[in-house]
């Protein structure tokens, strides 16, 4: 039985931080697809804070991103499939062979659902997709029943029929235009010959060894839900039938937890850059802090996404950035924008207890706010209310 390999907490930082392609500052034009390919997929976001999830993900890790780099990828370059991991995600199109299970899987759920069998009828949902099969890409613009409720969450019957041929890979995305979803038929947006038929085992196998190829070592159940595309013992078989290096990982608490890492764990510490000492302002839905479980053991940051919370419950804010320097997450930060007038106001600054902010430190988030407004055009840059002299703080916001 081979001993486990100890990965010391700071060591474990660095090594989660270059897996997720922020340990360099990120400098050159911007490989878009090589950055997707890095850290699996990329989660996009209908909400558009200062600017929406997937710019700003990109944009972390390379600045010289900027809006627009990202969508001829899919319309054009077919280079990525979008579908659904945790949320709707843009997937390189290599993975497409071992998503086939998926739409099964997520087809099948939704059509026996009760929210979709409370749509259109069959005859009804033919007909739509006979349309598309006919006249092209539509979105869902071009449909007009209505939502039989007023609830945020409810979809018009045209909606419920779109998706689930979505879900299936009966249809697909073909492009957005002003991030609205157009749909085609799958035959024609997904390569013609996949170049792989896979039995599902396989699949689920394969889409585990990538998942802790960009994991860089983890549990079973974090290579589960990576994608969010198998059952737990689906991922404990596949555990089986690999031979991979145990692992024990030391929290940022001390205590050490078992996990597993590719075989290429020991050239990938060996190898290893410390962490760029440029203070990041990350997105909330930066894969890098996704798994919020493993975020609080490796880096003792607590940080919770309070966009659905009741205003008067949220202990932060409605949409509020983690800033990370160097290995340390040190505080929080919320802001607003309006790109029509030019200005991004700071609402709310809140250091990590036990942080203290030097002149040096406030000038990095400064020169990182500046970078962020730049991405979006935005010039002028405001503080909601003046910082105390005193920035050590207990919880309480220093601006809001």
């Amino acid at each position: 039985m081979t001993a486990p390999l100890r990965i010391p907490n700071r060591l474990a930082r660095h090594l989660w931080l270059w897996t997720n392609g922020l340990s360099t500052p990120g400098t050159g034009a911007p490989d878009v697809m090589a950055l997707i390919r890095q850290i699996g997929f990329l989660q996009i976001d209908t909400i558009r804070n200062v600017t929406r999830a997937h710019n700003h993900i990109l944009w972390s890790r390379n600045p010289n991103y900027r809006e627009g780099m990202l969508w001829p990828l899919l319309g054009r370059d077919r280079a990525l499939f979008e579908h659904f991991t945790h949320d709707a995600s843009l997937i390189p199109m290599e993975i497409l062979p071992l998503w086939q299970r998926q739409f099964r899987r997520l087809g099948d759920k939704v059509a026996a659902s009760d929210w979709y069998r409370s749509g259109l009828g069959r005859s009804e949902i033919r007909a739509i997709r006979a349309r598309i099969e006919a006249e092209g890409p539509l979105s869902t613009h071009a449909f007009d029943t209505k939502a039989e409720s007023r609830e945020m969450w409810a979809r018009p019957p045209h909606k419920k029929a779109l998706d689930q041929m979505w879900y299936a890979g009966d249809l697909a995305t073909c492009h957005r235009e002003n991030f609205v979803k157009f749909y085609d038929l799958g035959d024609r947006v997904f390569p013609t010959q996949l170049p792989r038929d896979l039995a599902e085992t396989e699949q689920a196998d394969e889409l585990c060894d990538h998942a802790l190829d960009r994991l860089s070592m983890g549990t079973v159940g974090e290579v589960q839900r990576f994608w969010a595309a198998m059952e737990a013992r689906e991922a404990r078989d596949w555990r089986a039938r690999r031979n991979l290096v145990p692992l024990e990982v030391q929290a940022a608490d001390g205590q050490w937890a078992a996990a597993l890492a590719p075989a290429d764990i020991e050239a990938r510490l060996t190898n290893l850059p410390a962490p760029t000492s440029r203070l990041r302002l990350l997105n909330p839905f930066d894969p890098a802090i996704r798994d919020r479980t493993r975020l609080e053991r490796l880096f003792g940051f607590d940080y919770r996404n309070e966009m659905f919370v009741p205003k008067d419950k949220r202990r932060w804010g409605y949409y509020v950035y983690p800033l990370l320097a160097g290995d340390r997450f040190v505080g929080r930060i919320e802001l607003k924008a309006d790109r029509a007038a030019g200005w991004l106001r700071v609402t709310g600054f809140w250091p990590e207890p036990g942080t203290k902010w030097s002149a040096a430190q406030r000038a990095k988030l400064d020169a990182e706010l500046a970078r962020f407004a730049r991405m979006v055009g935005i010039r002028n840059i405001e503080w909601a209310k003046p910082q105390r002299e005193d920035q050590t703080t207990k919880g309480d916001s220093q601006c809001a």
